[in-house]
């Protein structure tokens, strides 16, 4: 399965991935009216964690023996058949927040207006998330668990 990895001694923390994924999971995928009029109903998938001059993405990292899944109540959190990634039916969550209190990496954070979970769900209608696509020191990598 494909993963997006990090490599931390690339990140500069310029959060270019979050704003990338915010627009890409907007209505309109424009950066103004994603930014203006809808930030407050979307989540990105990733989030830059910095510590002094550390930083790095963090988003879900697809589990193998996804915890979120196990630990979800109603279905909404399940593995697509089709690429294995872990994918949250928001019309399904009930907002019990089990995967939050799961998550290994804390990747799964609270929705818009707190009521459903929301994490990465690798720009499923792209072929290559648009969080590596547009990171400009490479930090952030898609690529196949058996390389590296």
């Amino acid at each position: 399965m494909k993963r997006i990895k990090i490599n931390e001694q690339h990140c500069i923390g310029c959060r270019l991935c979050e704003i990338h994924c915010l627009v890409q999971h907007s209505k309109s995928k424009k950066i103004i009216k994603a930014f203006r009029e809808e930030r407050e109903s979307i989540v990105p998938g990733i989030h830059v964690e910095e510590s002094g001059y550390v930083s790095f993405a963090l988003q879900c990292r697809h589990c193998e023996d996804a915890p979120c899944i196990e630990a979800c109540m109603t279905g909404a959190m399940y593995r697509d058949p089709e690429t294995e990634a872990v994918i949250c039916d928001q019309d399904r969550c009930v907002g019990c927040w089990m995967c939050v209190m799961v998550c290994p990496v804390a990747a799964i954070r609270r929705g818009p207006e707190d009521q459903v979970a929301s994490k990465c769900d690798l720009c499923m209608e792209a072929e290559i998330p648009v969080c590596v696509v547009n990171c400009p020191n490479e930090a952030l990598v898609y690529e196949d668990d058996a390389v590296r």
